[in-house]
């Protein structure tokens, strides 16, 4: 295996549409700092305990599994910017209830609206992607869109450190405004709805999508297993970052800074390092083994200093994860049920977020950090260890 670094952006040559799509999404990202701060919200201005919050967050994520099948049928059905538009609404109206709730009881309905709301964007989201870009480039499109979620992720963790410093309230109330101005961005730039097949060729009236057997294809079955995994410890970080902090005795104003110095991290790794003729299987290994060394160093870290250097090495590891697995599924999927496989792979996070608070909020009682941390890195792991097993299954019949 040969591999060639270079420092010129690969996103040349992609289309208008997908431009527009990651402004958009890089708009809503500057306010979408919320769910990490979630389970601290719930803790402080609620008084919800340790174990009602894991709960309360678990059936958060339960929510959203309902929401992701729901926005990958109608993408395929509906269209995706009208799709697009309705579940970023939907976030909006779900963030300013939380943010105007004076009991806990309000605020945990409120946030079961949030997540049945929350996963309805992306399928269309990513099948858009999909849609107006040849398979080569892909893994091109889906970093610029990480990448672009990056840099607004800086100002984003920047913006969260400064509001959590007045009132938690108030972050709720900024991811609402920007869901809004996304879907503005959305609706006025986009194509007409329609069901995108490739820009040259012009957007073409949703019909009635043919069935697709989705939940017989093995392959896709087996990448959302493996999928389902790396989504769990990847929302323990975003779950239980904040947690580890709060028990440490660390400001929470820390959080985002180092979702900030994460950001920065992603952003130029994926300027420095572009490495090409890597293959997803290889990439996926790879960005385990640094995941896994960011969660041992984040099982050790005793102050901000650390955590920080933790977040770099999980943000390289990021970089080589993310891009690669929206690749995968979709190319497993046939042009007509795209919106539908994206949304049966995306199940992986509604399921890792109805399971993290859990083990999180458990793993912490019973083990510490040092525990919960040290497991994670261990099924990183075994996850980088079983690469030359998906390389075969997943291979076209």
């Amino acid at each position: 295996m040969s591999a060639v670094v270079t420092l010129t952006a690969p996103w040349r040559g992609l289309s208008r549409t997908v431009w527009i799509l990651v402004v958009a999404r890089a708009v809503n990202r500057i306010g979408a700092f919320t769910l990490p701060f979630l389970g601290v919200v719930l803790t402080v201005e609620f008084g919800a305990s340790l174990g009602q919050t894991g709960l309360i967050l678990a059936v958060f994520g339960a929510a959203t599994i309902p929401s992701r099948l729901l926005g990958g049928q109608l993408a395929d059905r509906l269209g995706r910017r009208r799709t697009i538009v309705l579940g970023l609404t939907g976030c909006a109206i779900a963030q300013l209830w939380i943010a105007l709730s004076h009991t806990l009881w309000s605020a945990v309905f409120a946030t079961v609206m949030l997540g049945l709301a929350f996963e309805i964007y992306e399928p269309p989201s990513q099948a858009m992607i999909a849609d107006v870009t040849e398979p080569g480039d892909r893994p091109a499109a889906y970093g610029l869109y990480s990448a672009a979620l990056a840099a607004a992720g800086v100002l984003a963790g920047l913006l969260a450190a400064a509001i959590s410093h007045v009132d938690l309230r108030w972050l709720f109330v900024a991811d609402a405004i920007t869901c809004l101005s996304c879907a503005a961005l959305v609706a006025i730039a986009l194509p007409a709805d329609a069901r995108l097949g490739r820009e040259a060729s012009g957007p073409q009236l949703v019909e009635a999508a043919p069935t697709v057997s989705v939940w017989r294809d093995r392959r896709l079955l087996l990448l959302l297993a493996g999928g389902t995994i790396f989504a769990t410890i990847y929302m323990q970080i975003i779950i239980g970052l904040p947690l580890t902090l709060l028990e440490q005795g660390l400001p929470k104003s820390g959080i985002g800074i180092i979702l900030a110095i994460s950001a920065i991290t992603l952003i130029a790794a994926q300027r420095l390092l572009r490495v090409r003729n890597l293959d997803d299987f290889r990439s996926i290994a790879i960005g385990y083994l640094l995941l896994a060394a960011g969660l041992v160093v984040c099982a050790f870290a005793a102050n901000l200093a650390v955590f920080v250097i933790a977040s770099i090495l999980w943000s390289l590891g990021d970089l080589f994860l993310l891009t690669r697995y929206l690749t995968q599924a979709s190319g497993l999927a046939p042009d007509e049920g795209r919106g539908r496989y994206l949304a049966v792979f995306g199940l992986s996070w509604g399921i890792a977020t109805t399971i993290a608070p859990l083990t999180v909020t458990q793993l912490l009682e019973k083990a510490g950090p040092a525990g919960l941390w040290l497991t994670s890195a261990a099924i990183a792991v075994a996850l980088a260890a079983l690469q030359p097993l998906f390389r075969k299954r997943l291979a076209p019949a």
